[in-house]
């Protein structure tokens, strides 16, 4: 067995919600909106396809012919819109499974991205890509086995019906819960069921606790009802499910990096294993040191 297939790495590329926001404030986490690679073993999977998906596509190029199978939470346009400069979607000989469930308008994920490539959208359309796209339906709920890989999924509470994921290998595990609201008088089972125990979990933390709550001339409204969760609400799911690693994710395109770096500390003091999620960023969940020893089982680099 190589070396690639004793490892599971999950790396960044993309950690904003809702719009890009590049800029000098937005510099050390990143503006590009969801993607989320992970290889598993010999296996490349990526998580939404946001902006940060085009970068992703450049790194990838160096890999050509390439497998890939892609999981898309739900078609809101920030997990959608990096999929048109996805160059290596453009090249034949490359392969990608595309999974996701159908909206609540009935469009599947294939018709909503072909929809975005249509005019006046965009100049070419969907059929011009080169690669082999295979699209899956997934029920909320379904597991998908790739190999010795196992992809479970459960809806999110979300306007758009979203999905998340959580992917077992070899006795480790990492889940994708991002675009989700959180529920006032309990944390929501089907959350709790895909972090159990993770050895990391990836959440989305759009919000703090008083920016949900607030409605004043400065916020113009509360947010509840907007399909977005809190760090402090990440936190309460992360102790709950005895997971290892919390990432905060789809950070707010207003939140600085100061204020990032603010709720990071924050967030550390409350639980020491949650890190901000920092575009670059990477980290490696080690199959070859037994899983009782939380310490090593994970590397971080930026």
């Amino acid at each position: 067995m190589s070396s690639m297939q004793k490892t599971f790495t999950i790396r960044f590329w993309g950690v904003r919600g809702n719009i890009p926001c590049p800029g000098s404030e937005t510099v050390r986490y990143g503006g590009n909106t969801p993607c989320v690679e992970m290889r598993v073993g010999d296996t490349c999977f990526i998580f939404d396809g946001g902006t940060g998906l085009r970068v992703l596509g450049q790194s990838l190029l160096s890999e050509m012919p390439l497998e890939a199978y892609m999981f898309f939470t739900h078609a809101h346009w920030d997990h959608i819109q990096g999929f048109p400069f996805f160059v290596p979607a453009f090249i034949k000989g490359n392969c990608f499974h595309i999974y996701g469930a159908t909206a609540p308008s009935g469009y599947t994920l294939e018709q909503c991205l072909n929809d975005q490539m249509r005019h006046p959208n965009f100049p070419v359309p969907l059929q011009v890509m080169g690669a082999d796209l295979k699209f899956y339906h997934l029920e909320p709920g379904e597991s998908v086995e790739i190999g010795d890989i196992t992809v479970e999924s459960a809806p999110l509470n979300h306007p758009g019906k979203s999905v998340g994921y959580r992917i077992n290998w070899q006795g480790y595990a990492a889940a994708y819960i991002t675009d989700t609201e959180h529920l006032r008088d309990r944390i929501d089972e089907n959350v709790l069921h895909l972090a159990r125990n993770a050895d990391a979990i990836i959440y989305d933390a759009t919000y703090t606790d008083e920016e949900y709550h607030t409605s004043d001339n400065s916020t113009y409204s509360n947010k509840v009802g907007w399909g977005h969760s809190t760090w402090q609400e990440a936190i309460k799911v992360a102790k709950a499910a005895n997971v290892k690693r919390l990432i905060l994710f789809h950070h707010a395109p207003t939140h600085d990096d100061e204020f990032l770096d603010r709720i990071g500390e924050e967030a550390a003091q409350q639980f020491p294993g949650s890190i901000m999620a920092r575009e670059g960023m990477s980290l490696e969940l080690n199959p070859t040191t037994p899983p009782s020893n939380p310490a090593s089982e994970t590397k971080i680099s930026a």
